[in-house]
């Protein structure tokens, strides 16, 4: 977790500040960066200007804040070309429709779009904009594009914005970013040593809820958003393993080398994992549901009569975990489940992982506010060898964690 005591000490990180509502948090980024001992260059979009000063910048990060592209002093040492190379680590929050549209088709207008366009390092973006642009079909093929690029992004959050809309689009929140940034880093740091630690591996993970048709209209499901097993499936491709995500309904991006196979009932996860076999390592975080309907009605389900309530016969749906874990020649060497809990979450996950086989189970508590659908998760790692409680953390930082800890156990 990002404690704030000099975790980045002496680590060069280029800000991009874009033009939103959002941009107010960017300060709050630049206040926690610093204190955790990261030198922060600040590049201020025209948008960016619109919504705060660069004298409010240039305090907080005690440098100069860039804005022109055509500065005859800074450019005169090619000063697109420096920002972007000299840098550890490029953040862009917010990251804009504009910004994101840019990058993608690799436009080059102004210093913000031409030193991305420049760099040569591990890109975060932060994406927020009004839930209607975030969902475009044109954003979203931006999105995909990016990713593919290797491009990381955190967020955006669900929530009330300032257009009075709700729904995806909020800016992630600065301390979320700074975990972000810190497992990103620490990546980075130890990546000669660390690539390709996975090459040759098979990995599977699954992610999302699961949908079990009630009728043509209604389902039953959850409130999974997917964002941590997306996390794990990116952290896996990156340590060099050849990873298939077999994804209930979410409306995430496929990380970038990764293999996605959409889903939506339990019955079709079960199928799709089974064909994935064999693999070094199973990643089971999706949250199927436990139940389906004992048949799926082909026309919608009327009222009754005078408001009488309709009754609804479930079965059980097939224990993915378990069958994966289950001994044979199919079994992967490292079967890892995950434990949506509310309460008593440390014992209940010793209980599932004795009766589900599996070699590791982690666990969260799911009624702690933000975990379902944010960017934040605190976990505990149950194996037969104890308990290890983890901080609290971005998922993109849990995901990272993990997959290192996986590329130890299958060394």
């Amino acid at each position: 977790m990002f404690t704030g005591v000099e975790s980045l000490s002496g680590k060069r990180v280029l800000l991009i500040v874009g033009g939103g509502i959002a941009a107010y948090k960017a300060l709050e980024l630049v206040r926690l960066l610093r204190k955790a001992g990261a030198q922060v260059q600040p590049i201020l979009t025209r948008g960016g200007e619109q919504f705060v000063t660069a004298l409010s910048l240039s305090a907080l990060s005690g440098a100069e804040v860039r804005r022109d592209l055509f500065s005859l002093t800074d450019e005169a040492a090619m000063g697109h070309i420096e920002l972007s190379r000299s840098a550890d680590l490029v953040i862009v929050a917010p990251a804009t429709a504009d910004l994101m549209a840019k990058a993608a088709n690799g436009l080059a207008d102004d210093l913000a779009s031409t030193a991305l366009l420049a760099t040569d390092k591990a890109v975060l973006m932060a994406p927020a904009m009004n839930v209607r642009m975030w969902d475009h079909p044109a954003t979203r093929r931006n999105l995909a594009v990016l990713q593919a690029d290797g491009v990381h992004f955190l967020g955006p959050d669900d929530g009330e914005m300032a257009c009075g809309e709700f729904g995806p689009g909020r800016m992630a929140e600065p301390q979320a970013i700074c975990d972000a940034v810190l497992a990103m880093l620490e990546a980075g740091s130890s990546a000669q040593a660390a690539q390709g630690a996975l090459k040759g591996r098979r990995a599977l993970v699954t992610a999302g809820p699961t949908a079990e048709p009630i009728d043509p209209v209604r389902i039953l499901t959850n409130r999974s958003s997917g964002k941590q097993g997306y996390a794990i499936a990116a952290a896996l491709a990156r340590l060099g393993a050849e990873v298939t995500l077999v994804s209930g309904p979410v409306t995430l991006a496929a990380p970038a080398g990764v293999r996605r196979v959409m889903v939506e009932t339990a019955q079709q996860m079960l199928q799709a994992c089974q064909e994935a076999l064999p693999a070094d390592v199973a990643v089971c975080v999706a949250a199927v549901a436990d139940w389906r309907p004992e048949t799926a009605q082909r026309s919608k389900i009327k009222k009754g009569a005078g408001g009488q309530a309709a009754s609804l016969s479930l079965v059980e749906n097939p224990d993915i975990l378990a069958a994966l874990a289950k001994p044979g020649p199919a079994r992967p060497a490292l079967v890892i489940g995950f434990a949506a809990e509310t309460e008593q979450v440390e014992a209940h996950a010793k209980a599932k992982l004795k009766r589900k086989g599996c070699d590791w189970l982690v666990a969260n508590d799911v009624g702690a506010e933000g975990v379902l659908g944010g960017d934040r998760n605190q976990v505990m790692l149950v194996t037969a060898g104890g308990v290890e409680h983890w901080e609290a953390a971005a998922k993109t930082a849990i995901g990272e964690r993990l997959a290192s800890r996986i590329a130890e156990a299958l060394a």
